[in-house]
């Protein structure tokens, strides 16, 4: 008799087939045995089903757990409106120099300085010379005069001076706050090494009679040494009032070589204070004195829009001592570079090359 296999589309006939299988090899089964074989039969093949569905469950592609990262935000972009000022950016004003026509001018050295001159300090013999007389602003070279009406007054080197409301008024960026206290040789040392603008009119207010005191006693100097074309206004040369000419600012370096404390402080290369209970670090202003790749004796840099890029020096070229000064040089670096170049040029002169005149 014949069942239809729930597991199985097609029919399977089982008795039949074990029957002619008895009769192949001549037995007489008992229907009982028959009925015992078919079931053993029948169990196989229903034993077959789980494995058929294991099987087709491994053909059954695994389940896959779908995990969802979150690319990180893109960073928003934010965007910035500028409103751009109506009014028209104001330039800085030329300098006296160019508006006199000075600027540019070519020599034989290729300087970039409007004014310049050479003087052998011992002989004041000229090797050099460009718009000697010329009076222009001389910035904060003004300070070498300074320091010689300081040192002439024989005030008190360690007396203590406070920086106070007028010195911050006159000069409003500078690390030394109003309350700040020095002393006047350390205030001498930061105005001349550092140009510090406030150190320099602590000391011309702290003279008798304050700063136009200060002022008359600048200006009898310079009559002293014979700056005819010469005129000084303040003790910081932040006022373009402080004028000379190349010949004149020649006189003054001689004059101030002569002060040991002028020479010492002006090539001194950095100064490490403690002001307001916080170490500062004040550098020279001349590159020149930091590399220390010239035998400079003094020197003092200076710089407002109306005087442009200032450098006098006392240096030694060749075992012989110059006075150099360059007025109104364009570029930050270009007084330096004017200063090497004339080096370079002295050295390489001849034996016995005649000077262009001698100073009065």
């Amino acid at each position: 008799m014949g069942r239809k296999n729930p597991f199985c589309s097609e029919k399977v006939i089982i008795i039949p087939y074990v029957e002619s299988f008895g009769r192949y090899f001549g037995m007489r089964l008992n229907r009982v045995w028959l009925i015992a074989v078919a079931l053993v039969f029948l169990g196989g093949v229903m034993g077959g089903v789980p494995a058929i569905a294991a099987n087709k469950e491994k053909d059954k592609p695994a389940k896959t757990t779908k995990v969802v990262v979150k690319s990180p935000k893109k960073p928003k972009t934010v965007r910035v409106t500028v409103t751009r000022s109506s009014e028209p950016t104001v330039a800085a004003p030329p300098s006296f120099a160019t508006a006199l026509g000075l600027r540019g001018q070519h020599d034989d050295l290729n300087l970039k300085s409007s004014v310049a001159m050479v003087v052998n300090q011992d002989t004041k013999e000229v090797y050099f010379e460009k718009n000697p007389t010329v009076s222009l602003p001389i910035a904060s070279i003004t300070k070498l005069m300074t320091a010689m009406v300081v040192l002439d007054s024989k005030l008190p080197l360690d007396e203590t001076l406070v920086i106070n409301a007028d010195d911050v008024h006159i000069y409003r960026s500078s690390r030394l706050a109003g309350g700040t206290t020095l002393t006047r040789q350390e205030a001498l040392l930061l105005a001349l090494m550092s140009s510090e603008n406030r150190a320099a009119y602590t000391l011309g207010r702290n003279y008798p009679g304050g700063i136009p005191a200060f002022v008359d006693a600048m200006n009898r100097k310079a009559k002293e040494l014979g700056m005819d074309h010469s005129r000084f206004a303040d003790p910081t040369g932040l006022l373009s009032e402080n004028v000379a000419t190349a010949e004149d600012l020649t006189r003054m370096l001689n004059a101030a070589y002569q002060y040991k404390l002028i020479r010492e402080y002006s090539t001194w290369p950095d100064l490490t204070m403690v002001i307001a209970k916080r170490p500062q670090k004040f550098l020279n202003t001349n590159r020149l004195v930091r590399a220390g790749d010239m035998d400079i004796g003094l020197q003092k840099t200076g710089f407002i829009n109306a005087a442009g890029k200032c450098l006098v020096m006392q240096a030694r070229v060749n075992n012989t001592p110059l006075l150099l000064v360059f007025l109104d040089s364009v570029g930050t670096q270009s007084r330096f570079a004017d200063a090497v170049r004339v080096r370079d040029w002295y050295e390489r002169m001849p034996s016995g090359a005649q000077p262009i005149r001698r100073l009065m």
